[in-house]
């Protein structure tokens, strides 16, 4: 009886916390082929394109039960030929942690959730997980959700160290995006066809002093805020958004910057035809004292602005902004097929040094999707580059007049390979 008592209280340990229990297990293996001849940047003379295959390897777990959820994501992501065949370990450091979080339900409705994880909201223009890049984005971040059928809230927080001292807490990793502290909240409300977010976010940058501008000496902050919306009009459908940066664009500058878009799409049939704009508030070149630059933060921003990648993609910074004008077509070209043909006309935000036309350039990107069996699909893509005098002013000088385009092609395997519901299975 002893025995059996002990037992039992075990029994019921792993049925109560099994029966309503899900595991479940996701490949994503991504293979992509790039040709470069101009893409993020002028093409400059006397030079030879680059070329190459990037592959993500990565594995999901994720299990839950009626008040938890753990998510564990793993991947390798390398260049093909980046280690030698027969090296022992892969000495390029490629394999890594891209997820680890827990998320505890305090009821139905309120939960907490803390790890390693993807932030991502709305369109992903100032959060998102950044897909397209191999790697993807994550925050090692703790979060306070509430969500109700037509309402959610997030109230999030980040703390950054490179390690575990005993005195003092400077942040050595420097970096535009790298911050030391981050704390945000996004609000969200739901209607019958529209939607409506409110985001208010605030990051710490780490201040350096010295001669050698390596010394620790408090930190300054940036806050952006601004809403995201959507609104059909009958067939049209209309989607936009309004924020605006305050606080400091470094130590010592302060900044003032804006970002607002609109787009209208409309699909009568097969065909989806849309129209937007976006501005991103720029700072004059010959010179200001306040820091006027929008910069979209942790967004997936190669989903914006031309696929090539010129504006905001880790680089165009503390730059002259950017008015983007663009229209789109979807064609559905089979049942498992699509194309899309999307056009974007730059100019600078702000004036150009000597008052040069601020018209910079042309993009046409062109993107083909093919579902080739179930969880395989095939992307391929073009895009090309016609750009302006104007263009070399903001990207070093280098020459306007060389051929600037892009292709590449990529294959997604994103099957589950595991699925098991113990109450399923228990039945």
């Amino acid at each position: 009886m002893k025995i059996a008592k002990p037992l039992l209280v075990l029994f019921l340990i792993f049925f109560t916390t099994h029966i309503f229990s899900q595991l479940t297990i996701d490949a994503d293996l991504r293979a992509r082929f790039e040709y470069r001849h101009g893409f993020n940047n002028l093409f400059p003379d006397d030079a030879d394109p680059a070329a190459f295959v990037t592959q993500r390897s990565r594995l999901n777990i994720g299990y839950k039960q009626e008040k938890l959820k753990i998510f564990l994501a793993v991947q390798d992501v390398s260049t093909w030929g980046d280690t030698r065949q027969i090296l022992i370990s892969d000495g390029n450091d490629s394999f890594s942690l891209f997820q680890a979080w827990g998320q505890i339900y305090l009821n139905p409705k309120w939960s907490l959730k803390a790890g390693r994880q993807v932030i991502s909201y709305d369109d992903q223009r100032i959060f998102g997980e950044l897909d397209w890049a191999m790697q993807g984005r994550f925050h090692d971040a703790a979060l306070i959700k509430y969500e109700s059928e037509k309402f959610k809230a997030d109230i999030g927080a980040a703390f950054s160290q490179e390690g575990q001292p005993n005195e003092g807490t400077g942040f050595d990793i420097q970096g535009f995006f790298t911050y030391k502290a981050m704390q945000y909240a996004y609000l969200k409300h739901h209607w019958k066809k529209s939607s409506a977010s409110f985001l208010f976010l605030n990051t710490g940058f780490q201040k350096f002093t010295g001669v050698n501008n390596d010394v620790p000496d408090g930190t300054f902050y940036r806050q952006t805020t601004g809403s995201y919306f959507t609104f059909p009009i009958s067939k049209v459908n209309l989607v936009g958004s309004a924020y605006y940066q305050f606080g400091k664009a470094d130590a010592t500058t302060d900044l003032s910057a804006y970002q607002v878009s609109l787009e209208a799409t409309y699909k009568p049939g097969k065909i989806l035809y849309g129209l937007g704009v976006e501005v991103l508030s720029g700072t004059d070149q010959d010179g200001d004292r306040k820091n006027k630059s929008f910069f979209p933060l942790y967004g997936t921003n190669h989903k914006f602005n031309g696929y090539m990648d010129y504006f905001y993609v880790g680089n165009h910074a503390n730059n002259v902004g950017l008015n983007d004008l663009y229209a789109k077509l979807v064609f559905t070209t089979g049942e498992k097929s699509k194309l899309l043909l999307k056009g974007h006309y730059f100019m600078a935000n702000a004036d150009l040094t000597a008052d040069e036309d601020k018209y910079l350039g042309t993009e046409v990107d062109v993107v083909f999707t093919q579902k080739i069996i179930k969880n395989v699909k095939l992307n391929l893509g073009y895009s090309h580059m016609f750009a302006s005098e104007s263009m070399s002013l903001i990207k070093g000088g280098r020459p306007n007049d060389n051929t600037n385009n892009w292709g590449w092609a990529q294959l997604i395997i994103n099957p589950n390979l595991f699925t098991t519901d113990f109450k399923k299975d228990i039945q």
